[in-house]
């Protein structure tokens, strides 16, 4: 990955920082993107403490005109593009007879069309380079998670984007990887929308329990390494998604029945 370029978009805080920290350390040149300039800034800092070449860019990944900014400030600032990493994301926790529809539609924004985005823009530099499209997914790309109906429909859309590109560009040396991190230690839960489009606030689950965002990274690292297809993450969720292609029945029961467990769950 030396000399590399990449785009983590969300790459001020979570998962996007910790990969912006195992690509940069290894050599690659990152530009990170996120909405909030005071995160992007003090990432930016300690990136470049650690001796990482570094670019940020204050970029909605919702906004279409932002990801066309995005793609052409990497090329302004490093003369071309290896990878995309479409990291930003956003989840919900709400029943959806409770749920404002809006709040299901800024979901899909930002986790699907974000996506579709930020490759629309990126896709012809990684086409000439050979390079990466990575798409951070989840679980909830293969099973779905109850009180999560939103979240669960925007990465199963982008699993099934990512596996189109996949099988289109199979002939022209693009590598596509769907990543699939199981509960991850990060703040994507304490800014999960409730039903009616307010930040949760808390997370729903213990943080310490779960996996490191470095960890997580580390592994995304070596799978865009070794050009992998798609990479599972835990062996929770492993075990969610294989429950869920042998014996979708038993994975309704279980799924339902650890997430009535978490605290203030809208499951009865």
């Amino acid at each position: 990955m030396k000399d590399k370029v990449v785009i983590i978009t969300g790459g001020s805080s979570g998962i996007g920082r910790a990969l912006a920290f195992a690509f940069g350390t290894r050599g690659s040149k990152v530009l990170i993107t996120g909405r909030r300039e005071e995160e992007l800034t003090k990432t930016r800092y300690e990136l470049e403490a650690a001796g990482v070449t570094v670019a940020t860019l204050v970029a909605d990944a919702a906004n279409e005109s932002d990801n066309r900014r995005m793609a052409e400030e990497a090329v302004i600032r490093f003369g071309r593009i290896d990878i995309l990493i479409a990291n930003a994301g956003i989840s919900m926790r709400a029943l959806f007879e409770d749920v404002d529809i809006a709040v299901i539609r800024q979901v899909m924004e930002i986790n699907f069309f974000g996506v579709v985005y930020a490759t629309h823009y990126c896709l012809p530099e990684i086409k000439r380079n050979g390079g990466s499209i990575v798409g951070i997914s989840s679980i909830a790309g293969y099973r779905g998670l109850p009180a999560r109906s939103g979240y669960t429909a925007s990465k199963f859309a982008l699993n099934g984007f990512l596996e189109t590109l996949r099988t289109e560009y199979l002939k022209e040396n693009v590598h596509v990887l769907t990543a699939c991190p199981g509960f991850t230690a990060s703040n994507i839960r304490t800014r999960a929308l409730t039903k009616d489009g307010t930040a949760q606030g808390a997370s729903s689950l213990d943080e310490g329990s779960v996996m490191t965002a470095e960890a997580v990274a580390g592994y995304i690292y070596k799978a865009v390494v070794r050009r992998k297809r798609q990479i599972i993450l835990t062996t929770e969720g492993q075990m969610a998604v294989f429950l869920n292609k042998w014996w979708p029945w038993l994975a309704d029961r279980l799924v339902y029945n650890a997430l009535k467990k978490e605290p203030n769950s809208p499951l009865k």
